[in-house]
């Protein structure tokens, strides 16, 4: 249950690579547990949005229902951590998306949806990220967005060597352009689960 010591996180499973979120949670000793429902929402102490298709997640998430929920969860202070799709989702404004694609919300950011081109143009490289410290991240880019403009209550996490914006910050929302679930660097996810300690426990 929320607010128990162990925290239980909630990994969107309507489409994308839910399970390897699962399993590295599950690895760090959370509870993790796929999340279909908006009734599941009050059952979770954070969640997180996988990479896959940005625009089929935000299609399946109002056909079941669970868009406006989750809305309301995140607004209302769920801790929430986006990759690649994920961010898209949790971004206030989107500059390409398809016609009447709609986001979750909850970072003050402009995503740009397949920034570094197609799936052929996916790459790989080392990150600085100061808040997790030595050594850098090895971040892996699939058909990957970029924050094109951040607010003022935006923490920017990281940047690739040209300047674009892969990690951000807002309170309790954490996005990251880059899938840290498929690399073995669990660090990431440590981080977001260390954001909900306080919450877990109180």
């Amino acid at each position: 249950m929320a607010g128990s010591a162990t925290p239980r996180i909630g990994v969107l499973a309507l489409q994308g690579d839910f399970r390897e979120h699962l399993a590295v949670l599950n690895g760090l000793g959370a509870t993790a547990v796929p999340v279909r429902r908006a009734s599941e929402l009050s059952e979770i102490d954070g969640l997180v949005i996988p990479g896959g298709e940005s625009s089929v997640m935000d299609k399946l998430s109002r056909a079941f229902d669970v868009a406006e929920p989750l809305r309301d969860a995140i607004r209302g202070g769920l801790p929430t951590y986006g990759t690649c799709a994920g961010l898209i989702l949790l971004a206030d404004r989107i500059v390409d998306g398809i016609a009447g694609q709609q986001t979750l919300g909850g970072l003050d950011i402009t995503v740009r949806r397949n920034a570094f081109g197609t799936q052929t143009d996916s790459f790989e490289t080392d990150l600085d990220i100061p808040v997790l410290g030595d050594p850098p991240v090895h971040a892996v880019f699939i058909r990957a967005p970029v924050v094109d403009a951040a607010g003022e209550s935006v923490d920017v996490l990281a940047r690739v060597p040209d300047g674009r914006i892969v990690a951000v910050q807002q309170g309790n929302v954490l996005g990251t352009s880059f899938h840290p679930e498929v690399t073995g660097d669990t660090r990431f996810h440590r981080y977001f689960l260390d954001t909900i300690a306080g919450r877990v426990r109180a």
